[in-house]
């Protein structure tokens, strides 16, 4: 039986194989030559660039630019590198709108920035493409790390500790390491397998041998950790989903986005993975977002994203609201969840509008839905860590927790603001700490 966006329930192959192959090409096209030329030639290269204060890893953006700008793009990306190992990725995922791009002069000016996030990937693309590792390995220390969590902390805090010369064994709980970067992405944002081919990149440094399906709390324990490791990073990330709290969560068609995206990023015929006509997804972060995008580009009729609050308040940047709406997403601010309806499966989900300070307004109304998708946030999911912040991990310093010897950076970590960049800063800044400590 042959389905489209008109069928009823959650069915594969709403579209024809031409539309998925278009609707999850590369989300901006990478730069060639003369476009990265003109591009860099916007830039004035301020003496106190305000783009660098809003990097989170403090990449020298005037000077990378320049030297694009001057015939070398290979420099460049050891410019990026040197400050962020995972500079590929962020090129493709990082909020440049919010961040860098936000501050540039040109932006305040005349209201368009420089490429810099573009810009960032055409040199980083150049470098990898011809499989250069421009880092060297220092000499053994003799010393042994592990880090667990090979998600974008991990990878960071990993290659930096290696860079120094120390062994580090790098564990993963998933098949493949990654962990956001490959998981956790929308499809279109990262095409061809980059996650992957990053990671094999960032591998080339030596000395960190990579162990998967390993676990902290199942597999592994941090005490066990602690007495065969010199020291130990956690970049463990959040593994556990919110539940919204409502009666007939359990139902059929009710799912967690981050495992619809996980499960879209691993598929190897989007054709075949079942979508639902009539898909609401609730949250608004970027989670929200990219499962909403990716629903609707797999097929489905109708794509509503449901938050509480106002645009204003949403996790996911203006840029990011405007795309979903340019592929046809339907976003409702101030309206939370009060009920779930079907028997059996989700058949609509029931909301009430709230004023600016989350307060009920009477006012209600349904949303039909074969497919809900909660996207309110992530918690922490292990056992026996160190003492918690709120719902993270304390830190103080560079990742320093409250057990001797254990240092933790990412989205585990209090304090950050869960974006790829930060927890990239965060495990480099931990890896220094830990070298410090461990040559003292």
């Amino acid at each position: 039986m042959t389905h489209n966006a008109l069928s009823p329930g959650i069915v594969p192959g709403r579209l024809q194989a031409q539309d998925y192959e278009e609707n999850f090409a590369d989300l901006h096209e990478p730069l060639d030559d003369h476009e990265a030329l003109v591009a860099a030639d916007r830039c004035y290269f301020c003496h106190d660039a305000p783009c660098i204060t809003a990097c989170p890893t403090d990449i020298d953006i005037p000077l990378f630019i320049r030297q694009i700008a001057t015939g070398t793009p290979e420099a460049a990306a050891e410019t990026i590198l040197g400050q962020n190992i995972l500079g590929g990725m962020c090129a493709r995922v990082c909020p440049t709108e919010t961040l860098c791009e936000e501050v540039c002069v040109r932006e305040v000016a005349e209201g368009k920035p420089v490429l810099i996030g573009q810009l960032q990937r055409y040199a980083t693309d150049t470098l990898m493409a011809k499989g250069k590792h421009p880092f060297k390995r220092a000499e053994p220390t003799g010393k042994r790390v592990a880090v667990v969590g090979a998600g974008p902390a991990g990878l960071s805090c990993a290659h930096r500790l290696a860079m120094h010369g120390h062994d580090v064994a790098l564990y993963d709980g998933r098949e493949k390491p990654g962990g956001l970067n490959e998981y956790g992405i929308a499809a279109y944002k990262t095409v061809g397998g980059f996650a992957q081919a990053e990671v094999d990149w960032l591998l080339q440094i030596g000395g960190i041998k990579v162990e998967t399906g390993k676990r902290l709390g199942r597999d592994l324990s941090l005490d066990a950790l602690r007495d065969q490791y010199d020291a130990v990073f956690l970049g463990v990330g959040l593994g556990g989903v919110n539940a919204l709290g409502l009666e007939a969560e359990d139902k059929d068609g009710i799912a967690d986005a981050v495992d619809f995206i996980a499960e879209l990023r691993q598929a190897s015929d989007l054709s075949a993975l079942p979508v639902g006509r009539d898909v609401v997804v609730i949250g608004g972060g970027m989670t929200a977002v990219d499962a909403a995008v990716q629903a609707k580009l797999l097929g489905a009729l109708n794509v509503s994203l449901v938050y509480r609050r106002g645009r204003d308040r949403m996790n996911a940047s203006v840029y990011e609201q405007d795309l979903a709406a340019s592929k046809g997403v339907r976003i409702i601010t101030n309206a939370t969840p009060v009920a779930i309806h079907g028997n059996g499966a989700v058949r609509e989900v029931e909301f009430e509008y709230t004023d600016d300070t989350l307060a009920p307004t009477g006012e209600r109304f349904r949303l039909p839905a074969d497919q809900l998708f909660k996207a309110i946030g992530q918690a922490l999911d292990a056992d026996g860590l160190p003492k918690l912040d709120g719902r993270k991990i304390a830190v103080t310093g560079a990742g320093r927790t409250s057990v001797e010897r254990v240092w933790a950076g990412g989205d585990c970590a209090a304090g950050g603001d869960d974006l790829t960049v930060t927890a990239v800063a965060e495990g480099r800044d931990a890896a220094e700490d830990i070298h410090a400590s461990l040559v003292s």
